[in-house]
């Protein structure tokens, strides 16, 4: 029988044939990098960091209201800052991307005070505890996006340690104008703060695109502060001083190790589901199912089932029932009843629809009016 025999290997720089090792000890095959720590697979901590998913629109106007458009990325403003902004899911985008986030200007704003603009993506606390905050043990991570813009200059990227209301500032360069730039961010593990093992926020990155002087502060790459508010340096650029300035942002991905690895792509099936916990626009591809309430009732309950359970109890943020009538076993109609929400879970929603008159008690009615009984969940963080 064969043996095969392990040898130690030193840490010196060595090279053989597409494979390199460091002389920290890290492998590279073909000039791409492997992790240096954490699993092979599902590395990346960021959700629809290819900016595939946009559930709600593809393009929406923004001003001083936190808005998602693209899913699990939304818009910031602190102390009301005027964005005035569409942002938009583009094909603008670096090689091996099909997506960007596109935040084009329509007005200018100067930003005073304590004012802010800004793009955010918050973590899940209880995807983050391997990464051991709060020990000695605490995982350094390695922050990589795509960015693009005409505006050349300083921007700034904060990061929230939530729980412990502490963060870090970085600054990064944006060097040429309209060219792709990809940007690397080493975060030290927190050792003193751990991130609580719940559903609420664990960390927050924030893309900062304009800021009053006011929240000015020092960069930091340890953790800092004892706020939870928006900073960033006196060198961060105001995107919003010229309609003709836009800003992209793609490939965003968060792994432990010290190391940037290249871009995990997802399918968009895969993807589609972790951005549904969060969020959802839930409309049946067949008729709702409903039963009256007994005899006399004019309330039939129909409940809608969601793809995936959300994180917590949703909100319906938008719920629609074109439908004109409700038929029974018999296929006989009622027509003019009313539409409300009724009840709602991190599982299903629940509607009570309000008729005219009673079909009679006990009985299975199907065929709500069509296919056009549909809502929108929201339990983004």
């Amino acid at each position: 029988m064969s043996t095969l025999k392990v040898t130690n290997i030193e840490h010196e720089s060595t090279t053989d044939g597409g494979i390199q090792l460091d002389s920290s000890g890290h492998v590279t095959i073909d000039g791409q990098q492997l992790p240096t720590a954490g699993a092979l697979s599902n590395r990346n901590l960021i959700i629809n960091g290819a900016m595939q998913v946009s559930q709600s629109s593809t393009s929406t106007a923004v001003t001083t209201t936190d808005t998602f458009v693209l899913d699990r990325f939304k818009t910031g403003s602190g102390s009301s800052f005027n964005l005035n902004s569409t942002i938009s899911q583009s094909s603008t985008a670096p090689a091996g991307f099909a997506y960007s986030y596109k935040v084009d200007v329509t007005s200018t704003s100067t930003p005073t005070g304590s004012q802010n603009g800004l793009i955010t993506h918050a973590v899940e606390a209880q995807n983050l505890q391997h990464l051991q905050y709060g020990a000695s043990t605490a995982q350094t991570c390695t922050l990589t996006f795509w960015v693009r813009s005409n505006k050349t200059g300083t921007y700034c990227l904060q990061i929230l340690h939530h729980d412990a209301d502490k963060w870090q500032l970085h600054e990064y360069t944006i060097s040429s104008a309209d060219t792709w730039e990809q940007k690397t961010i080493t975060i030290v593990g927190n050792t003193a703060d751990a991130i609580t093992n719940d559903n609420g926020i664990g960390l927050q990155f924030r893309w900062h695109l304009a800021a009053g002087s006011s929240d000015h502060v020092s960069a930091s790459s340890t953790w800092t502060g004892s706020s939870q508010g928006y900073f960033t340096t006196s060198n961060q650029v105001n995107l919003f001083d010229n309609t003709s300035n836009e800003w992209y942002l793609t490939g965003v991905q968060l792994e432990v190790g010290e190391q940037a690895t290249p871009f995990e792509h997802r399918s968009y099936g895969d993807e589609l589901a972790r951005c549904q916990r969060y969020y959802e626009k839930i409309e049946p591809a067949s008729r709702t199912q409903g039963k009256m309430h007994n005899s006399g009732n004019t309330q039939c309950h129909f409940s809608l089932d969601y793809k995936v359970t959300k994180r917590t109890t949703p909100s319906v943020i938008s719920s629609r029932c074109s439908a004109s009538q409700v038929y029974d076993g018999t296929n006989s109609a009622n027509s003019g009843f009313s539409f409300d929400s009724d009840g709602i879970s991190v599982d299903s929603v629940t509607f009570r629809i309000t008729l005219s008159s009673s079909l009679g008690s006990g009985t299975l009615y199907r065929n709500l009016g069509g296919y056009d009984m549909r809502c929108d969940v929201d339990a983004e963080l």
